[in-house]
């Protein structure tokens, strides 16, 4: 079957023949998806990044020491997902557990891999953490178990997280139906991602954060970031420096002279001469916005009066100069 062209596609493929595609534009319109406002930012994720890398070079090192075996924790991604989303990402045989946030009242949700929950149970117990994984759930003994190392985690969350003054409470186990219901399914919740090996065996821990919590900590970082960045702006010295250059200061010379009797003022006329009692020789003060920066003795430059300055006064109590 030919194709017929309109005469709208004709007169483009003329114009891009001749070269005069310049003129040419295709907006392309897309429809907007609600889900994907509130996104974070490139700002947010970097601080937030560099929040939980410290948040998980602290775990190595707490789990590390309490288990006395090879650990290691490492930040993988961080998400801002809905709660259904999360749901979708977590695995049908999995350990999932439940941690209170106070005093907001508020839940986050922990998911830790079998794969490395095993392991540390073998190391617990004694064992080196190498034996094969079973495929199943762990039981309620292993349970609690798992629950002394998910309490060091909530130890350490709620240190990397002081700037909001939270409690982390670990609560229980739970199992999937019981999480179901934990968030709405469309609130946007901070999802962190987490690899952790011990022994040689590696796997995910999942922490997703209601918005309630997540919203308030990325608030908190942003403003700290904005004041940081403030502060740490290189050339902020140099333009205060440049603006301070700008600004007119009062400078005077002057010099403290011994009291004068009333009865010598009386007698003063034009032409009369005031004995100040001090050597000719000393030095007057310079001072700019009222305080004595220097010394200095009175000079000429041209037709304008001027200071030669000689030397910073010495550490004495400042009076008010006599001019």
């Amino acid at each position: 079957m030919e194709k017929v062209l309109n005469q709208e596609q004709i007169d483009a493929m003329v114009r891009a023949a001749r070269g005069e595609t310049h003129d040419i534009h295709v907006k392309q319109v897309q429809p907007w998806d609600a889900r994907q406002s509130g996104q974070i930012g490139q700002q947010q994720l970097q601080a937030i990044s560099a929040l939980h890398e410290g948040f998980a070079g602290n775990l190595t090192h707490s789990v590390g020491a309490y288990l006395r075996a090879a650990f290691t924790a490492t930040l993988v991604s961080a998400e801002h997902l809905t709660f259904s989303e999360v749901l979708h990402r977590i695995p049908e045989v999995t350990y999932l557990g439940t941690c209170k946030l106070m005093p907001v009242e508020a839940t986050a949700l922990m998911q830790l891999d079998l794969a490395v929950a095993f392991p540390l149970i073998d190391v617990l117990l004694g064992g080196e953490g190498k034996s094969g994984i079973p495929e199943r759930q762990i039981t309620v003994i292993e349970e609690q178990i798992v629950e002394t190392v998910m309490r060091i985690i909530c130890r350490e969350l709620e240190s990397a997280w002081q700037v909001l003054t939270l409690k982390f409470e670990f609560e229980d186990h739970q199992n999937a139906e019981q999480i179901q219901h934990l968030m709405n399914p469309e609130e946007k919740t901070l999802s962190l991602s987490f690899e952790l090996t011990v022994a040689e065996n590696r796997g995910t821990l999942n922490l997703v954060f209601p918005a309630v919590v997540s919203n308030a900590l990325l608030r908190k970082m942003s403003a700290d970031w904005v004041r940081s960045k403030r502060r740490t702006q290189p050339d902020s010295s140099e333009r205060l420096r440049n603006h301070v250059l700008e600004c007119p200061f009062s400078v005077e010379l002057g010099m403290r002279v011994a009291s004068v009797r009333l009865a010598e003022l009386l007698q003063f006329a034009p032409g009369s001469v005031l004995r100040l009692h001090c050597p000719v020789h000393q030095p007057a003060a310079l001072r700019i916005g009222e305080r004595e920066m220097f010394s200095a003795i009175v000079a000429r430059r041209g037709r304008a009066r001027a200071a030669q300055v000689l030397a910073p006064p010495r550490t004495t109590p400042e009076r008010k100069s006599q001019p």
